[in-house]
């Protein structure tokens, strides 16, 4: 067993640091800002960039504009190949306010999704949404895992080899971020020894690399990218301009000090290239809830910026809508600049990002009854299959025929040898096509089954290690006995095989614990959320890290426990149980011989 000191200073150094870890949320005021995927209202309009305000090109691609559109009336929605009758399976992401968000709700919201839910509704259809990673989203429409991507997705040449567009419905252009006091004024001051942050996938990727001719630092998420900006960890941010003034706060230790943009691209819903029937019904979905006003008032409540001279949404023969004099009640609103937050030490920088209280008061609710069970189940479902088809490669691979063996070899070479992401994305958009009837559409059984395999891998090889451990007289004497070799291995060498491989058994549970995260990536509805997606969606709603430290926490909780299980476990194995005899011995005197002479 664990001795008692141990144990304690063990629990005595987590309680330790919990106290320690409190003390500092509690010591720090609720800093974060709160609401951020939330329509801030016409009163929060923006003007142009006086460098743009003259552009007649911004956003416009004639060449990809349909001239018109068909009536509604002429729609056939039975005939939009979509991979669920009546229902618009949506790709999205979580993390991209005021276009693409989660709100306190849990539902998904954002200019770009509460356009496409009026554009559903024209159409009589429902719509689904799963969010998923930007840089896997293109291929996930291409591959009918999607019938739409909705990202703020700019339509340019190079994507449109991958799918295809609807009409545009909003603009787009860059903005250039760095920390206060930056020697960088302009794009042009960007050099290659500068770490310059990107999101991955996006057009400011393409812009830093095609034109600009950089190699930018590539993060996974905006919220992730703007708060290395802050902390100084990158020199420079090019990011999407609507996006980051959303995420931009007074006091934020970022300041904008340039805009450009590509002309010809507009933003678009992305579809897959061979259904044009689709892309035609949305285009003219489009240009109805722009007649209607539906448009007008969506943009002026998510996104209240003055448009460029000659740009409007839709077809070319949709009307241009009519909205309020953005620019006049941006100037209106003109307050005096607040300027960037002085210096805080490194302690205040930590408290401010990670160590909200506020914020984990509000993250731990979603955490438990929506992220935990969804982990949970991710965790048990894909052990239960790694353990099966684990003990399947295992005696396999210990088969002597080489039928038996080499497939399981090769099995295991190829699922321990690829990266997890890629199994999983392998997975979900090569089978999930194929099984789409099965699932309906629905990447959870994907992902288990994914999670499954690649633990199959290794678990199969812990076993095969475990079995080849045990000596090979156990399983002769088994055989002389009477058992068969069938029922030698069942009843007698496996038992002490997986005895002995039961604390590497419970690190792989681990580790598949961790790996739920990854399943992310092919794109889960609100509901189905795990721990790290919950924390990553409240994260992007109030631009703060401390939802992902509290999901960290419940990683902790559910790991640190199987921890020392682990240790336990390997300390009895070793140790064996003590029997009785040994802890309370009892002496037996011989009276043989006693009274003799």
């Amino acid at each position: 067993m664990i001795p008692c000191e141990s144990r304690r200073a063990t629990l005595f150094g987590l309680a330790a640091t919990i106290l320690i870890v409190c003390g500092l949320v509690m010591a720090g005021p609720a800093l974060a800002d709160r609401n951020q995927c939330a329509p801030g209202g016409a009163n929060s309009a923006a003007a142009l960039p006086k460098g743009l305000a003259t552009l007649n090109d911004l956003g416009r691609d004639d060449d990809h504009t349909t001239p018109t559109t068909a009536p509604l009336s002429s729609v056939n929605v039975d005939a939009l190949g979509l991979g669920t009758p009546g229902v618009l399976n949506v790709g999205t992401l979580s993390d991209a306010p005021p276009s693409t968000c989660v709100d306190a709700t849990g539902t998904y919201s954002g200019f770009d999704n509460q356009l496409l839910r009026a554009m559903a509704k024209k159409l009589g259809l429902q719509v689904r949404f799963a969010s998923t990673d930007f840089s896997a989203l293109l291929a996930e429409v291409a591959s009918h895992r999607f019938d739409i991507g909705s990202a703020s997705v700019k339509a340019t040449a190079a994507r449109r080899h991958t799918v295809g567009f609807t009409n545009g419905y909003d603009f787009g252009y860059y903005a250039l971020i760095v920390p206060p006091g930056s020697p960088i004024d302009d794009f042009d001051d960007l050099t290659a020894g500068q770490r310059i942050g990107v999101v991955q996938g996006t057009v400011e990727e393409a812009y830093v690399v095609e034109t600009l001719h950089l190699q930018p630092v590539k993060y996974p998420g905006f919220a992730t990218v703007y708060a290395s900006l802050k902390t100084h960890q990158i020199d420079a941010w090019v990011a999407p301009a609507a996006l980051a003034a959303n995420l931009m706060r007074p006091g934020d230790a970022a300041v904008v000090v340039a805009n450009a943009f590509t002309p010809g691209d507009f933003v678009a819903y992305a579809v897959a290239n061979d259904n044009p029937a689709l892309i035609a019904a949305l285009n003219s979905a489009l240009d109805a809830v722009i007649a209607d006003g539906t448009w007008s008032q969506l943009y002026s409540q998510w996104v209240p910026r003055q448009l460029p001279p000659g740009w409007k949404p839709g077809s070319k023969a949709a009307p241009t809508p009519h909205l309020p004099e953005f620019a006049a009640i941006a100037a209106s609103n003109h307050r005096e600049v607040v300027g960037p937050a002085a210096p805080k030490s490194a302690l205040a920088q930590l408290r401010s990002q990670f160590l909200d209280w506020d914020l984990y008061k509000q993250a731990i609710p979603a955490l438990l009854t929506t992220g935990l069970p969804n982990t949970l189940t991710l965790t048990v479902s894909a052990s239960v299959i790694g353990l099966v088809f684990g003990m399947v490669l295992a005696m396999a691979g210990l088969s002597h025929s080489r039928w038996m063996r080499w497939p399981a070899r090769v099995y295991t070479d190829i699922f321990r040898g690829l990266p997890e992401v890629v199994i999983i994305l392998i997975i979900g958009m090569g089978v999930g096509p194929l099984v789409g009837g099965l699932t309906d559409n629905n990447p959870y059984p994907l992902g288990i089954a994914a999670l499954g395999l690649m633990a199959a891998a290794y678990i199969g090889e812990i076993l095969r290690s475990g079995i080849q451990s045990i000596d090979a007289g156990q399983l002769e004497a088994s055989r002389a006995l009477g058992f068969s070799y069938p029922a030698a291995m069942r009843l007698v060498v496996v038992p002490q095989g997986v005895r002995r491989v039961l604390p590497a058994l419970v690190n792989q549970f681990i580790a598949l614990l961790k790996g739920s995260a990854l399943v992310y990536f092919l794109g889960l509805v609100a509901r189905q959320r795990e721990l790290f997606q919950v924390g990553r969606d409240l994260n992007a709603q109030t631009g703060n890290l401390s939802p992902l430290v509290a999901a960290g926490l419940c990683y902790l909780l559910l790991t640190i426990p199987l921890t020392h299980l682990v240790n336990y476990i390997d300390t009895r194995l070793r140790r064996g149980t003590p029997t009785k005899e040994a802890e309370d011995p009892t002496v037996v005197t011989s009276t043989v011989g006693q009274g003799m002479t």
